[in-house]
């Protein structure tokens, strides 16, 4: 499909949200002085209730702890702690905000994951990252490596109490297959800021799962560029929020090369007082992205009153030459009706609910691919649909 300017007018009118700034000018650096101090009505703050950041934002949170990381990996798989000055980190991307800019200076170790050239690895591997403790600061790097014509599939698992801002790089090298999830199934007390930098290499293919649980307030910033031609993304994401929780998503897909496709899906539910999620889609198709396929969804599912989810999708297309650009985005209530037909079928109240959730969460979880993930995913569910007596 081409997509004319008229198409474009079209889609605007569909409620394609067009930033008043192009996101072709989105400001990076490493430098935490180059950006200001966020109060909170910026338009990538707004939603972020500052006050419950603990100071990652304005430079008061020093560090006072650190986060440990151990690994269950594939003995194909190459793990090393490295120093700031490894010569290989930041290949991914640069820090996008303020916060994102203090951990890249803050951190004193990083973790490389390396997945060897030609190498497909034997099993799963799970990285985890236990947080500094209550009351604690840590500022962490992870990058992962998949060097050409390498299969891996790798899963981050973010778990503990504290304060935790990081920068994790995927530098998915030509013709590599990588599957990588990032789980944050943190305590209640638990703040995580992270910021993600996906880049992808000529004929690369990555699937990023984001998992968002536990925690406070968790706010994951994905951003996916493509060095080369034939490049594939598929960004995934699924969350629960409770009372009191604030979850928040902001994903940025940036084409710059002709050829390439990414797909993004994001679902999530909601229940309790006070229970807030955010999920922010940004695409930008560039002048030379000729032929970019892409496409974005993002489902909200409020199972209680109190709760609130924020869904907005941006659009922006510098080129007319592409096979096809479109999205999709709706937050709804528990659907009555849906409850009522199952019920009319013999299925009892609680029971009817649970199907419902099961079947909203379905699409995702038949595409996680990893076993493990969706069987914990699947138990998770159920424990918080039994907290509200679903």
């Amino acid at each position: 499909m081409s997509v004319t300017e008229n198409n474009v007018s079209e889609a605007m009118r569909e409620g394609v949200v067009v930033p008043a700034t192009s996101r072709a000018e989105r400001f990076t650096s490493y430098d935490v002085e180059a950006f200001e101090v966020p109060g909170g009505r910026e338009e990538n703050w707004r939603f972020t209730p500052m006050k419950r950041l603990r100071g990652l934002h304005d430079g008061s949170a020093a560090a006072s702890g650190s986060a440990t990381v151990d690994a269950d990996a594939a003995p194909e798989l190459k793990i090393e702690t490295v120093g700031r000055d490894d010569e290989r980190l930041g290949a991914a991307g640069v820090p996008s905000d303020r916060i994102a800019a203090q951990a890249y200076s803050s951190f004193t170790e990083a973790t490389v994951i390396t997945v060897p050239k030609e190498t497909k690895t034997s099993k799963p591997s799970t990285v985890k990252i236990t947080g500094p403790g209550e009351g604690k600061v840590a500022y962490g790097h992870v990058q992962v490596r998949a060097e050409q014509f390498s299969e891996a599939v790798i899963v981050l698992d973010h778990v503990g109490s504290g304060t935790y801002a990081d920068n994790v790089e995927f530098v998915i090298g030509d013709s590599a297959n990588v599957t990588v999830v990032s789980v944050q199934d943190w305590a209640d007390d638990a703040v995580h800021v992270s910021e993600q930098h996906l880049k992808l290499g000529r004929d690369a293919s990555l699937k990023h799962i984001v998992i968002t649980l536990g925690g406070d307030l968790v706010r994951v910033s994905p951003t996916a560029t493509f060095a080369d031609k034939g490049g594939d993304v598929e960004m995934l994401g699924l969350y629960f929020a409770d009372a009191g929780q604030h979850q928040e998503h902001r994903l940025f897909v940036d084409h710059a090369v002709p050829n390439c496709k990414s797909n993004v899906m994001y679902k999530g539910a909601l229940q309790g007082d006070d229970a807030h999620t955010v999920w922010i889609g940004d695409v930008l198709i560039r002048a030379a992205a000729e032929a970019t396929d892409t496409y974005e969804l993002n489902r909200n599912l409020v199972l209680t009153p109190g709760a609130r989810a924020d869904s907005v999708p941006n659009l922006e297309i510098e080129t007319g030459e592409i096979e096809g650009a479109g999205h999709a985005s709706a937050t709804g209530r528990f659907d009555d009706e849906q409850l009522f037909y199952l019920q009319s079928r013999g299925i009892g109240e609680e029971a009817a609910r649970r199907l419902v959730v099961r079947g909203f969460f379905h699409e995702i979880l038949v595409k996680i691919g990893v076993p493990e993930v969706r069987e914990r995913l699947e138990a998770a569910i159920e424990a918080e649909l039994e907290a509200v007596g679903a």
